[in-house]
């Protein structure tokens, strides 16, 4: 017991430490791209949410989770601007068409994303690049094509987050609202009837990082003013919460980094703990040779015995009965008699020449009559064979 109490004492101090190093540490950023409006991380858009009134003031705003066809689809009346900000954005083709018939209403979508893939890619005919920075520690400088807008001095931004631009894209319909370097487009704009469509590859741009200082607030509300001020506005959060309805019983553990990594260990040590106990019980497996196909043999022994015997009687008889009870089988006939009406019917079934039937049928029947004492010779059993190999070989 005395020796326990040590162990106790001993453990209970390495726990404290713990909770002290846990509470005294540096709080750890959290760098993940949400951009959800909920979160005040560098990258949610809570403070995009929460002063969008400034810019659209009269504005009503509304919330959808739903892929771009139905939240179109059901679209409040009245003039809207539609917002999606994502990492990855892919518009099927029934998207595109409906986001087509939304904005020539007279309506607007304003999309912000690193990927364009779908129907919105192939038909606006655009790609889109970076300029990598592993470090992403470049400044990248970024402004506007109009003069009204244009800064004498560009926009900076830390951690690389205007690195995005459009390698391509089809200059007769698009307008270039932006540029990078004061050549790489970094927003346009497509006209569609009475709306438009305002593309940028940097969604990170409308991001708490950056609005946090007074050039990115000054950045995305001149780039704002492109859309008309509307009756309601519509958030997009179908492609930043993938996992909200997810009802998993390991949600919460892959909420987390530290219970994630709790759970990968786990399993890997549970793989090593299987494995390790494998390889020590699992006994030798012996080799068997595997087993012989016979039947070959057995048949040439049977052959073999028939031939020495010569009793040729019995091979056709038992053919035959292999015949009729095949004609029974297959046709359901009945082969008590074999008479003119059974050779009709048998040639009307098998669509075989009649000749070849009335040969064969007569064969049984002559054989039927036969005196078993009577010896039959070598070529009698070759032409009846041949005559039911015929007729196996036409029925097929």
């Amino acid at each position: 017991m005395k020796g326990l109490r040590r162990y106790f004492i001993f453990g209970g101090l390495l726990l404290v430490l713990y909770f002290v190093a846990q509470y005294t540490k540096p709080p750890v950023v959290n760098w993940d791209t949400t951009y959800l409006p909920e979160d005040k991380i560098p990258f949610g858009t809570y403070i995009l949410r929460n002063h969008i009134k400034d810019i659209f003031p009269k504005s009503e705003q509304r919330v959808d989770k739903n892929d771009i066809y139905n939240t179109l689809k059901a679209a409040p009346a009245g003039s809207s601007n539609y917002f999606i900000i994502a990492s990855n954005l892919k518009v099927e083709a029934l998207d595109f068409t409906v986001m087509k018939k939304y904005m020539a209403a007279g309506n607007n979508i304003f999309i912000a994303a690193f990927q364009m893939d779908g129907a919105l890619a192939d038909s606006l005919k655009i790609e889109l690049n970076s300029d990598f920075d592993f470090h992403n520690k470049t400044k990248y400088p970024i402004n506007f094509t109009s003069p009204h807008l244009r800064r004498d001095m560009d926009y900076y931004f830390e951690r690389g987050i205007s690195a995005q631009y459009f390698s391509s894209l089809d200059t007769t319909k698009a307008v270039v609202l932006g540029r990078k370097y004061d050549i790489k487009p970094n927003l346009i704009q497509y006209r569609f009837g009475k709306g438009s469509l305002l593309l940028c590859p940097n969604p990170q741009l409308f991001t708490n990082y950056s609005l946090l200082n007074e050039n990115g607030a000054d950045y995305v509300e001149k780039v704002f003013s492109y859309l008309p001020p509307v009756r309601t506005i519509i958030w997009d959060e179908h492609y930043v919460r993938p996992l909200a309805n997810d009802q998993s019983v390991l949600r919460v553990l892959f909420n987390y980094d530290t219970l994630r990594w709790a759970y990968y260990l786990a399993l890997i040590g549970l793989v090593v703990f299987v494995l390790y106990e494998m390889k020590r019980r699992q006994r030798i497996i012996p080799i068997l040779d595997p087993l012989k196909n016979s039947s070959v043999e057995f048949a040439q022994v049977i052959g073999t015995v028939y031939y020495q015997q010569r009793n040729h009687h019995d091979i056709i008889e038992k053919k035959i009965n292999y015949f009729l009870e095949y004609l029974r089988n297959k046709y359901r006939l009945k082969t008590t008699e074999l008479d003119q009406e059974f050779e009709e019917t048998l040639v009307k079934i098998t669509g075989i020449d009649v000749g070849l039937i009335a040969q064969l049928i007569g064969y049984i029947n002559s054989f039927n009559k036969m005196d078993k004492d009577i010896k039959i010779n070598d070529q009698y059993l070759i032409e009846f064979n041949k005559l039911i190999e015929q007729f196996y070989k036409l029925d097929r």
